[in-house]
């Protein structure tokens, strides 16, 4: 692994330092991340600031459609919180420090739960469902916290036992009844990208237990996990992964169909943020 690759561990101090000073009094209880697709979702919160990507160190311009590339200060419930509206990937090829800095930012501003959200293929759910994710499945071949040990990011070997926190989960499921919206559950396969996954490796994948594929939220998830956030994921299953149908995989398909569900995410997510605001 090459030295590009590895946190650069001064970025992400100074990216925080950034999101200080265009949010000097924030004061937010988690931190959203809106993947593909996601980024209409923000809607259902009163935005109190924001700021693009590209004002924030080692973050730069969201580099995929359906990823706005701004940091939102939003109230909800009568709480803040950070809204990411699109992420950084590993394979934009610039090392895991862009991919990583949410997580980073999130822990630093005193937030307590990390909410991921992503768009990905369904393994053994259909196009269209909302996916708690339960686990994650890492066949990135990499993660962010190779390298040196910097312990603002954790103990050298983080459990993994409960990634994705089982309280938060629950109260998904409790906000999902609420909300009228049916939710299912499963386990996250990450590949690096951007090539989406061959017939061959879909039915691996099915093997060892994933129910979906995609190409991001496990290194997020793994390094708040490693710094002691309540981390709680949530995927939309925009198609069928490669193979299960004859259909060609593309992108403008992901976007269609979360903009097919947007409308019960839009019920969601609030019921989401009610339940997750009483957590100590």
């Amino acid at each position: 692994m090459s030295n590009s690759q590895l946190i650069d561990i001064k970025v992400l101090e100074q990216a925080w330092e950034d999101v200080k000073k265009h949010f000097p009094k924030a004061k937010p209880f988690g931190a959203f991340i809106l993947g593909s697709g996601w980024g209409d979702a923000v809607k259902v919160f009163k935005t109190k600031s924001e700021v693009s990507y590209d004002k924030i160190t080692g973050m730069g311009a969201a580099g995929v459609v359906g990823h706005a590339g701004v940091l939102s200060l939003v109230e909800y419930n009568g709480k803040e919180f950070f809204v990411f509206q699109g992420r950084r990937h590993f394979y934009e090829g610039e090392g895991w420090t862009p991919v990583v800095i949410p997580a980073y930012i999130a822990k630093q501003s005193g937030a307590k739960i990390f909410f991921v959200s992503n768009a990905c293929g369904g393994v053994t759910h259909k196009p269209g469902d909302l996916m708690m994710i339960t686990d994650h499945i890492n066949y990135m071949g990499s993660n962010p916290l190779m390298g040196p040990n910097y312990p603002e990011l954790g103990t050298r070997f983080p459990d993994m036992s409960e990634v994705y926190n089982k309280e938060l989960i629950k109260l998904m499921e409790k906000a999902g009844k609420k909300a009228g919206v049916d939710l299912v559950k499963g386990v996250y396969m990450a590949y690096w990208g951007p090539i989406y996954e061959t017939p061959a490796e879909v039915r691996m994948s099915k093997i060892v237990g994933a129910d979906a594929v995609g190409m991001s939220t496990v290194p997020e998830a793994t390094l708040a996990n490693s710094m002691g956030l309540k981390v709680a994921g949530l995927s939309c299953i925009t198609n069928y992964a490669a193979g299960i149908t004859d259909k060609p995989l593309n992108h403008k398909e992901v976007i269609e169909t979360l903009n097919s569900v947007m409308g019960n995410i839009h019920k969601l997510l609030p019921e989401i943020v009610k339940a997750f605001s009483e957590v100590k």
